[in-house]
């Protein structure tokens, strides 16, 4: 504390140093919890890649048992071109199966649908193209890519692959 000259009593309060410390401090711990809540997001980011992926998988298996093997096609997932998963042998889709655009293509008596709504990939997206992409060239197989910020799960950043085997 400082003397006050004039009157030979101690002034109260903080020195002009002394505030610009705590606001130092305050500045330093701000930024350290910027940066630990965005590495968060980051990871729940990815998490929820991986489980999107999962779902769509587990989807694509019970469509698998029904129709004896998996759609052909190339989409994008969750976008307007592949919002709902269905089969049916009955109505309007008949052979048309697969991921189509609404759940009006398949709302009809005999169809089955195993995936209400397709995920799409939460932004930011962690690659260039930034969406999930199913293809798949004979009914025997498939591929899901998709693409993480950082490593999640034991796999590693950057583009990724799903397939009936598993992820990669």
């Amino acid at each position: 504390m400082k003397k006050n000259l004039s009157t030979g009593s101690r002034s109260r309060g903080f020195t002009l140093i002394e505030l610009l410390v705590v606001i130092a401090i305050i500045g330093l711990l701000s930024t350290l919890a910027v940066v630990a809540l965005n590495s968060a997001r980051q990871k729940a980011r990815d998490a929820k890649r991986v489980a999107d992926v999962k779902q769509v998988q587990t989807a694509l298996e019970l469509y698998f048992n029904d129709a004896q093997g998996y759609p052909i096609q190339t989409v994008t997932l969750g976008e307007s071109s592949a919002k709902i998963l269905c089969w049916g042998s009955g109505g309007t889709v008949g052979t048309n199966v697969g991921f189509l655009a609404s759940a009006g293509d398949c709302d009809t008596t005999g169809n089955n649908t195993y995936m209400g709504l397709v995920p799409s990939n939460p932004l930011p997206a962690a690659s260039a193209t930034g969406v999930y992409q199913y293809a798949s060239g004979d009914s025997d197989s498939y591929i899901i890519y998709f693409a993480l910020e950082g490593k999640t799960g034991g796999l590693d950043a950057g583009l990724r692959t799903a397939s009936q085997n598993g992820m990669q």
